[in-house]
């Protein structure tokens, strides 16, 4: 078989077809993974700030939850 082949050449579009295929879905969900990570990370952050909030309106402050431990 020569590399002019039809069944040879039907085989690599094939395969560059998918690969192409399976790289561009590679790329949509790592920006899909890291958009949630991203958004996991503000959530975390607003929780933060939401428990600080709490401490200090109850009357804790910071100094004190270290002497604690």
């Amino acid at each position: 078989m020569s590399s002019e082949d039809p069944t040879n050449k039907e085989l690599n579009n094939f395969v560059q077809t998918l690969l192409k295929q399976m790289s561009e879905r590679f790329e949509e969900m790592q920006g899909t993974i890291v958009s949630r990570i991203d958004d996991m990370g503000k959530r975390i952050d607003d929780i933060e700030k939401s428990v600080t909030e709490l401490m200090n309106d109850l009357g804790f402050s910071d100094e004190e939850n270290e002497k604690q431990r």
